[in-house]
């Protein structure tokens, strides 16, 4: 070949390569950014290509940036964002499908999900078993976390709030279904609506504190399940339990549900249930028992809780039987115990509480009053009876009426329930043991705190 015609064919080769090197210079570019580190608010970079490419077992620590969304995991990998990694849906589907098991994810911000609750719009969407969802930031994402058929996760320390939507129409902020054995725990919870706990057994729901939302906790045909230390304020309804037995529900501080629904802890057709050293506090009812317990020959366990400063600190929606009730110390509560539609709570056990009206004395100085407390239906009664006369409770006029019907009854008052053995301080029943464990006793009572002691224990405050 002619030197020539040999420059022109190196010439045209050469331009050939310019010409493909020119077509597949912004997906270099990309993934230049995405290797070396790119600053905040440069253009999404291509994270879906960096996990599809990864193999399993990889950890993924991207370049800080905003990133977007939707992101598909299939595969067991660690995404790390080290606190500067935004994944933004751009407001459609989740931001992140976690379709696999034994991941991690942490240290993300997750924003932007869509809008659709058929879909359930997530900030995680998971369908696995084993994997770790810790540290991230989920906000305006339509629900927070959603395991459907999912085993053994663990989600812990994520701040999670939904969309910017009236209280019925936000997501949940954590959403158990068909899932069992997963940990929940030590979350913040603001502004999202329920976290639900359905058809799922054997989870544990622990140190998170959730405010301004819905319900705290809500179950559906859950058993089995540890609710254990969470704090709970100002939500419209505490923990709530729908057809779920053998539940625990432990240690917990539930504040201010306040409201025509609002109340602290309450059961609907729940059995064996367990419910010892809550703090109840400030809430329209604080204790609310509907047919529980229902399955035949169980026990609902009411140990060792303070019930203060309720409108209603136990109510019933009918004389139910079954539960057993000991240890508890009811202070500053308008109504004590209130049974729906006339009826007395004498079916249950009462025994060992602290009732802050007790009438009575303790001369031996065992800690425990020498008669019985016993509460009686007079004419507070009456919106019990009647449910209209129920804007009228606590009102002068019925409190006039009550102190008239006490002073001189125009009837027989019914006896609602009676504690034969009411502990005189509240600090004694902090250290009330259940029975029911072999080998544990009754605490022993000392010399007796102090007046300022007493106050302190009996507000929880140790």
């Amino acid at each position: 070949m002619r030197p020539a015609a040999a420059g022109r064919r190196r010439e045209r080769l050469a331009g050939a390569r310019r010409g493909r090197v020119g077509r597949c210079g912004p997906w270099l570019l990309g993934l230049a950014l995405l290797w070396l580190g790119a600053p905040a608010g440069a253009t999404p970079l291509p994270l879906q290509a960096m996990v599809d490419a990864a193999k399993p077992g990889a950890v993924i620590k991207p370049p800080p940036g905003r990133y977007r969304g939707p992101l598909r995991i299939d595969k067991p990998l660690t995404l790390d964002g080290g606190g500067k990694v935004t994944i933004d849906a751009g407001g459609k589907g989740s931001v992140i499908y976690l379709h696999t098991d034994n991941a991690v994810i942490r240290n993300l911000h997750l924003t932007g999900s869509g809008e659709s609750y058929n879909d359930i719009d997530t900030g995680i969407q998971v369908r696995g078993n084993f994997n770790i969802i810790e540290d991230n930031v989920i906000d305006d994402c339509l629900f927070g976390v959603d395991m459907q058929q999912s085993e053994n996760n663990i989600v812990r320390r994520n701040h999670i709030s939904s969309k910017p939507f009236s209280l019925g129409e936000r997501g949940d902020s954590v959403r158990l279904w068909y899932s069992f054995h997963n940990k929940v725990t030590d979350n913040v919870i603001r502004g999202a609506r329920d976290m639900v706990v359905w058809y799922s057994a054997n989870n544990v729901i622990a140190r998170n504190d959730s405010r301004g939302g819905r319900y705290s906790l809500h179950f559906m045909y859950s058993r089995y399940n540890l609710v254990e230390d969470n704090h709970y304020e100002d939500n419209s309804v505490g923990i709530f339990l729908m057809y779920s037995d053998g539940v625990v529900i432990k240690g917990n501080y539930i504040a201010r549900a306040n409201g025509p629904t609002g109340l602290g802890i309450g059961f609907k057709e729940s059995s064996d249930v367990t419910v010892q050293g809550n703090r109840v506090l400030h809430n329209a009812v604080g204790l609310y028992l509907d047919v529980s317990p229902f399955q035949p020959g169980t026990i609902d366990r009411i140990y060792n809780n303070l019930v203060a400063y309720n409108g209603i600190g136990v109510r019933f929606l009918n004389d139910w039987h079954g539960n057993d009730f000991r240890g508890n110390r009811f202070k500053g509560n308008i109504v004590q115990v209130a049974v729906e539609g006339g009826k007395t709570a004498r079916r249950n056990i009462w025994k060992g509480n602290f009732w802050d009206d007790y009438e009575g004395f303790d001369q031996d100085g065992d800690g425990v009053g020498d008669k019985p407390y016993e509460l009686y239906g007079y004419a507070d009664r009456i919106w019990m009876d009647v449910p209209d006369a129920q804007f009228f409770k606590g009102s002068p006029m019925l409190e006039v009426l009550d102190f008239l019907d006490r002073l001189a009854p125009f009837n027989e008052p019914e006896l609602m329930l009676r504690d034969e053995k009411p502990f005189i301080t509240a600090a004694v029943t902090r250290d009330y043991v259940p029975p029911s464990k072999p080998g544990n006793k009754k605490a022993g009572r000392g010399k007796g705190p102090s007046s300022l002691d007493l106050l302190r224990q009996s507000l929880g405050r140790h």
